[in-house]
Order: C-alpha cells, then structure tokens, then sequence
C-alpha cells in the first residue's frame, strides 16, 4: 500500500485501477473527485525528485546525478508506471548526465531509459556524483553506511524521495537532505 509521504505511485496494478474506476464512476455520472485529485496529487509527486534536485544544485545542466532505485518498489524488477521513468528523462532533458543503480531492475531499465549510465553497485552510481536521488526504498539503501555516501559523492547532496532516512542524522552528518511531506 502507499500510505507513506513520497515520490508518488506506480506499477502496473494501482495506476491503472484508479483510471479504471475513475472512467466507471464518469460512466455512471458520479464525481469520484477523491480518486482524480489522488491522480492529480500522483502527476505532482513525480515531479518532486527533480525540483529538489534544481533545489540542492541550482542548475541540472552538467551536473552529475545518481539515482539509488528504479523499480516501482522493492523486491521486483517492475518499472512500469514507475517513478524513476519520469525522473530520469526529466533530468536527461533538463542536462543532468545520470548514473543509476538498482538491484534487480537494471536490465529492464536499459530498454526504457538508454540515455544514462548504469552503475554495479550503489557506490559506483554516486561516485563523484554531485547529488543522489533515492526513488525506490531498498533494505540495501535504509542499511547504508552514511559516512562512505558522504565520502563518494562530490557534493553531499541527497534528495530522499522515500524518507528512508532521518533528517536530524543527515543534517548532523553534514548532508544538505531534503526530503518529502516532512522538516
């Protein structure tokens, strides 16, 4: 269920149950106003990753951006509807060179999104990276050693599109965090 404050929804079920039942409810001459504000709301989520990005970098233009997380969620290999589509060929258009690493959905993810790189490990995705983004929440990003993130990145720049992380301990580590519906 996505009952948490993120980047938004995907995968092949919710998206499309909620446009189904949006066109039934429209059918019947039924305002589901609830369910195409929550669509709305979902268009808008998606667009978070890469504001916070221009936040943390003032510009996309030649920056190098890593993307921790590919998939719709973890444990699958599933992009489709997935927030990471949006976001990377945002950041593709807007300039930013993009390097992406994601446990299991990488092969996939080549088809779809051939205009960046792809790293073997979450290491090699934010080395000498200017900022991180993380969009799907992992057990293997939650459980990261923090300290060596700091060390790889060239800026300490993380746009934590999960809330897998705490603010007080990012801020205390010196990171510049944002992260979503929260201070």
């Amino acid at each position: 269920a996505f009952v948490s404050a993120g980047v938004g929804y995907g995968g092949s079920c919710f998206p499309k149950d909620v446009q189904a039942l949006i066109r039934i409810a429209d059918r019947a001459k039924f305002d589901f106003g609830i369910l195409k504000q929550a669509e709305e709301v979902n268009k808008e989520q998606k667009k978070l990753a890469v504001k916070g990005a221009k936040k943390l970098l003032k510009t996309l233009k030649g920056k190098k951006v890593a993307i921790w997380g590919l998939a719709f969620k973890p444990k699958t290999d599933d992009l489709r509807e997935a927030v990471s589509l949006t976001v990377v060929k945002s950041l593709v258009r807007s300039g930013a060179k993009v390097k992406a690493y994601d446990p299991v959905a990488m092969t996939d993810a080549e088809g779809e999104l051939p205009k960046i790189q792809y790293a073997k490990t979450a290491f090699e995705a934010v080395k000498n990276a200017d900022a991180l983004i993380v969009l799907t929440e992992w057990d293997e990003f939650k459980q990261v050693d923090l300290k060596r993130l700091k060390k790889e990145l060239k800026s300490p720049n993380v746009f934590d599109g999960r809330n897998i992380y705490d603010p007080e301990e990012m801020k205390e580590l010196g990171f510049n965090y944002i992260s979503v519906g929260r201070k």
